[in-house]
């Protein structure tokens, strides 16, 4: 799913919403993937948002990847100590 240009408290709740959608389309075991290229104006609430999307693909039995995400996004979750769980390490094959 591709986040909107938009992540503030304002949006959250819709945004919210969409992500609920788009991960109750998936079947369990797939991978969940958050496309944040057009992420340009954001705030805390796209930390929260985004943590409450993971700990719903996790819920469902999903894998989650955030990708191409803008470099305010990373420096919020790094100032919250949440990279990690945003951007989880990869594991080998």
């Amino acid at each position: 799913m591709k986040l909107p240009a938009t992540l503030t408290l304002p949006s959250a709740r819709q945004t919210t919403l969409a992500l609920t959608q788009a991960l109750s389309a998936l079947p369990a075991g797939g991978t969940f993937y958050v496309d944040a290229s057009g992420l340009a104006d954001l705030d805390t609430s796209a930390l929260a948002v985004l943590m409450q999307a993971r700990r719903e693909a996790q819920a469902r039995g999903l894998a989650w990847q955030l990708q191409s995400a803008p470099p305010k996004l990373r420096q919020l979750a790094a100032l919250y100590g949440v990279e990690a769980l945003l951007w989880p390490p990869v594991e080998p094959t």
